[in-house]
């Protein structure tokens, strides 16, 4: 793969495309009798910024860099920590006196493939999906298909995959997986992290699959979303991993420091960019580099493919390191934050907040359009965005739930941006959410959200968004412990599954609580269930362990306890006139209660997904 200069390819813009008024376009290479155009077409955004040449794109990645390395590495003069910047049904609101149109939310149920998603029409990668009758699922670095039409769950076959270079997947044996017209894509990752396997796999035979493609890169991916029939895979790269030398001697630090920045400045693009057999995924025209220094430095990539031709790929990225995106049906938007030196995280979707860059946030738009992405639109808010659930989009509109930082007062904020040419820029906001707490979760509706925060007790915030050039806060419910998730069960209910807590805010245990939002004025805690002691709700940390069944008025959950031995159990929630009753279901043991499942399927069946077995769950 070459690396090629900038054009003007307008005719024929590459993955970060063409932004008619608002954005720049980049371009494909002339042909072979054309002349390069120049000079190069810049952003019209001032936030982001592209490089005249892959040298100068290597120059700024080397410029930054070079203030963060110090005699003992990556973290300037300080002492070393491994670092890499790392870092996954509507409510009837009556309020001011008269009745309002119904809200309802992107997100009710498990979506068609089994999966419980965070926006509708936007697929999530994990260790099962369905289709009509064919279960699959990821097991041990093997991928399983099951008849589930019987009686009992029947395997048809089973597929070991290993990655390009024919090494075994025990890096991530458990891997996750989307499915679209009859073909798996499987991600699977390194044991340190560091590079991330896709496999294509055809089942339009289930009983006899066939391994199409396998492509491993070196990058961590952190999130796998699915659009019609494009998969997109976000991929990320932080600062390379360098032969450092630490001080000795008496100039020990000056001779560390100047050969830890001869090290850095002999860097290649290949060591700031994601890679397949050495060569840069992405183009050096395709990388978008922010204007703002004070942003992780790295590299977070959107790689675009059909499973149906999966070696022909489109990319993009931006020039820092970030784990908090966030897709709609026809947006990415990429929160950029600040440097953090320490744990290196090789989960998918996991949430693990990176401080915001002098405590402002960095937010960047791209539109998606078959597997182009086209830069629209960059901005920023004061304070921290603590995940991709932090984030929401509808009609146009961004609103995003921030906690506080160096810039903002001792409390958390609902802001709304819109999108004016190529800036996001304030709509609206509501602040003083939860004075000196932290957000637990968030729910957005078209036209409310639900935003929960604790230190002590549990705030339940009913934020009007009919106009997002002025939210308003309508009501609140203050009562001890914390949900980590919200799930709207119809009309008039909503559950939240988190943690039961004393009233000096010491947790106790997992708890799930019903509450009634007929009155967004006044919400009202209807029902609580409570777990054993030291026990945690699955689905405070990976919503997938939710399943909400509406025909029955059936919640399922995963719940688990123990630390030297852990026991998880299926929590079956019955909901009947504003009660709760709970079931109790012992399932699985030790670390594969993660990858518990319970899949709703096209029969009116449940598939109970556990370590070894597939079974039909009976409710």
């Amino acid at each position: 793969m070459s690396l090629r200069r900038i054009t003007t390819g307008i005719a024929a813009a590459t993955s970060l495309g063409l932004a008619v008024g608002v954005g720049y376009a980049l371009g494909s290479d002339p042909g072979p009798d054309e002349p390069p155009t120049s000079p190069p077409i810049s952003l019209a955004n001032a936030d982001l910024s592209l490089a005249a040449s892959c040298d100068d794109l290597l120059d700024s990645y080397v410029d930054r860099a070079l203030g963060q390395v110090g005699p003992y590495g990556w973290g300037g003069d300080g002492v070393v920590m491994f670092g890499a910047q790392s870092s996954d049904a509507g409510v009837t609101e009556s309020g001011a006196g008269s009745e309002r149109s119904m809200a309802t939310t992107s997100r009710t149920t498990s979506n068609e493939s089994g999966t419980n998603v965070q926006e509708l029409g936007v697929d999530e990668s994990d260790v099962v999906k369905v289709a009509g009758s064919l279960l699959l699922r990821m097991r041990d670095g093997e991928l399983l298909a099951y008849d589930v039409s019987g009686d009992e769950p029947a395997l048809l076959s089973s597929t070991r995959l290993d990655d390009a270079r024919g090494n075994d997947w025990m890096g991530d044996p458990g891997g996750e997986l989307v499915f679209v017209d009859g073909r798996a894509v499987v991600l699977g990752s390194s044991p340190d992290g560091r590079s991330s396997t896709l496999t294509t796999v055809d089942l339009s035979d289930p009983t006899s699959p066939t391994v199409v493609d396998t492509t491993t890169i070196e990058a961590r991916a952190s999130a796998v979303r699915l659009h019609g029939d494009v998969v997109r895979v976000v991929l990320q790269n932080g600062l390379p991993e360098l032969d450092f030398s630490s001080p000795d001697g008496t100039f020990g630090q000056i001779r560390s420091r100047l050969r830890n920045r001869a090290l850095v400045r002999d860097t290649t693009l290949a060591d700031w960019l994601p890679t397949i057999d050495g060569e840069p995924v992405v183009e050096c025209e395709d990388v978008a580099i922010p204007d703002d220094e004070e942003v992780a430095l790295g590299t977070t990539t959107v790689v675009a493919f059909d499973p149906a031709g999966p070696t022909s790929r489109t990319s993009h990225a931006v020039a820092t390191d970030s784990d908090t995106s966030y897709f709609s049906t026809d947006r990415f938007y990429l929160a950029a934050g600040g440097p953090d030196w320490g744990w290196f995280g090789d989960c998918i979707d996991c949430r693990m907040t990176m401080p915001a860059p002098d405590g402002t946030t960095p937010i960047f738009a791209f539109a998606l359009d078959g597997m182009d992405a086209t830069f629209v639109a960059s901005g920023s808010v004061e304070g921290t965005i603590a995940d991709r659930w932090s984030m929401d989009a509808v009609g146009g509109s961004l609103r995003v739930a921030v906690g506080p930082s160096s810039e903002t007062g001792n409390y958390n904020s609902l802001i709304t941006l819109r999108e004016d040419g190529s800036d996001l820029v304030e709509a609206g906001r509501v602040d003083d959410l939860g004075i000196g707490e932290e957000i637990k979760s968030v729910r957005w509706f078209d036209e409310l959200a639900i935003v929960v925060t604790f230190r002590q007790t549990d705030p339940l915030y009913a934020i009007d968004l009919t106009d997002r050039s002025a939210p308003q806060l309508l009501g609140e419910l203050k009562i001890p412990g914390f949900s980590e998730y919200l799930h709207p069960l119809g009309e008039q209910r909503l559950i939240g599954v988190g943690q039961d807590a004393t009233l000096s805010g010491m947790t106790r245990g997992a708890q799930a609580a019903l509450f009634d939002v007929t009155d967004l004025t006044n919400p009202r805690q209807l029902h609580v269930v409570r777990y054993p002691k030291n026990s945690v709700a699955g689905a405070g940390t990976d919503p997938r362990q939710f399943t909400w069944l509406p025909e029955q008025r059936v919640a399922l959950t995963v719940v688990s306890q123990g630390w030297t031995g852990t026991t998880g159990w299926v929590s079956v929630l019955s909901l009947d006139d504003g009660s709760m009753t709970n079931r109790m279901v012992e399932v699985e043991h030790g670390s594969d209660v993660a990858d518990v499942r319970l899949v709703p399927l096209v029969s009116g069946k449940v598939a109970l997904v556990t370590g070894e077995d597939v079974s039909f769950f009976a409710l």
